[in-house]
């Protein structure tokens, strides 16, 4: 289950101890435990929710609007149209972090061939993404 979902066996243990993963049964020889389908469908959709971002509360949030069905569509649109924007800021401050990186490495590239234009051009980009990162 491991491989399959991307957590580590100390993380699913953790989820199966705080409740996120209801319980797991064990081979009764060597005591392993043995995910039933509907538990490894959880385990995957919790693995696709932290990737995203989604906090432990989150996800014992979405279980928790799961067991109310339809009735809880509004609440699970709210859920999921929140960790979305969340993910997107993520998303562009990662995309400033790369233009930085990109942009230090253009600099020292130029320095490296005595292109002080070139030089100039990326240090006033990289001046303009620092800005930003205030923002």
């Amino acid at each position: 289950m491991a491989r399959r979902s991307g957590f580590s066996e100390p993380t699913l243990r953790y989820y199966e101890k705080i409740g996120l993963l209801g319980a797991v049964a064990r081979d009764e020889s060597s005591g392993h435990r043995r995910y039933e389908a509907a538990t490894a469908d959880r385990v995957e959709a919790l693995s696709c929710l932290r990737s995203s971002g989604m906090t432990v509360s989150g996800m014992r949030r979405y279980l928790d609007l799961l067991t109310r069905g339809n009735a809880a569509a509004a609440d699970q649109r709210d859920l999921f149209a929140a960790q979305a924007e969340k993910l997107a800021a993520d998303i562009e401050q990662l995309r400033l972090r790369l233009t930085y990186l990109r942009q230090k490495a253009d600099m020292w590239d130029a320095r490296a061939r005595g292109d002080a234009a070139a030089e100039k051009r990326a240090i006033n980009e990289i001046t303009r993404v620092l800005a930003e990162f205030i923002h």
